[in-house]
């Protein structure tokens, strides 16, 4: 029999989302009229919401199966799946250079294959900005993996999760367009860079979530995945009108990926189930490790 607990819990997306726009925006939106040095610790600390409120989120449900299966994406690194990862990371690497190719019709120059002396954060420093890139890698995955995109994907198809995601994810970075030295401000200088910024978060949300499916729904893949993307970004010399052009070729890319993973896409056998699912992965797990134990 499966435990009460399991079956009582009910996901709350709408209101994991009102909490955390409202954690980070409280941080960001003061940031905004601050000098850039005392703006990158409210950034940071609005950085860090999402994984906070998904923390507790998890922690307070009352469901034992959400608490072991966020332990388990986060330190069960026999889940990842390290040649999907690798292929994740290849895609993209192949998205960038069809980009750049694809760019120089418009124009654009050979010199965007480099890397770049410094990152777009402006007036905190290299150390600062690293370390922006990195706690969004990280802690961002911790929020959006430990929790959000499972209250979502509860509910519908990963298909439609993903859109939803896509759109969510891409408004809540919306106050970082008015923090001076931030990726997004650079972006104001021309109202269609900032709007392709919000536009292309659409098919990166189908993306992340493959390398999340793909990968047995680790964080760490996901992780991983989010660092590289974040580093190349900054990195590599691309202009932002190529950025405009990348969009173009990462929805290429996320058309190819949800026709070759149809089913993982449009699949319904998961929907109200999930946390169903997630108990009977673990009482497998559990039989299994008994049996090499004996």
């Amino acid at each position: 029999m499966k435990s009460n607990k399991v079956e009582n819990y009910k996901y709350r997306p709408v209101l994991f989302f009102a909490v955390t726009f409202l954690c980070t925006w409280i941080f960001w939106i003061p940031a905004i009229f601050m000098s850039e040095n005392m703006a990158v610790v409210f950034m940071l600390l609005g950085l860090i919401a999402p994984a906070v409120v998904s923390t507790v989120f998890i922690l307070c449900s009352g469901s034992d199966t959400l608490k072991k299966d966020l332990r388990n994406k986060l330190i069960g690194f026999y889940k990842v799946k390290w040649g999907n990862v690798a292929l994740a990371i290849l895609v993209f690497a192949i998205i960038i250079v069809c980009t750049i190719l694809l760019s120089l019709v418009f124009g654009q120059s050979l010199d965007q294959f480099s890397f770049t002396e410094d990152f777009t954060f402006t007036g905190v420093g290299i150390a600062s900005a690293l370390v922006a890139i990195i706690v969004a890698s990280i802690l961002e995955e911790v929020g959006w993996k430990g929790y959000c995109e499972d209250s979502i994907g509860n509910y519908m198809n990963w298909f439609w999760e993903s859109v939803i995601f896509g759109v969510i994810w891409g408004f809540w970075h919306f106050p970082l367009l008015f923090i001076q030295g931030t990726y997004q401000a650079g972006l104001m200088v021309n109202p269609l860079f900032a709007i392709n910024f919000f536009v292309s978060a659409i098919p990166m949300g189908f993306i992340i979530t493959w390398v999340y499916l793909v990968s047995d729904r680790s964080i760490l893949a996901c992780m991983i995945f989010h660092l590289f993307i974040n580093f190349m970004q900054e990195k590599i010399a691309m202009t932002p009108e190529t950025k405009c052009v990348e969009t173009i070729v990462v929805v290429i890319a996320t058309v190819i990926i949800v026709i070759a993973k149809k089913d993982m896409f449009f699949e319904t056998r998961h929907v109200g189930r999930l946390l169903e699912d997630l108990s009977e992965q673990q009482e497998a797990s559990v039989v299994k490790m008994k049996d090499c134990l004996n």
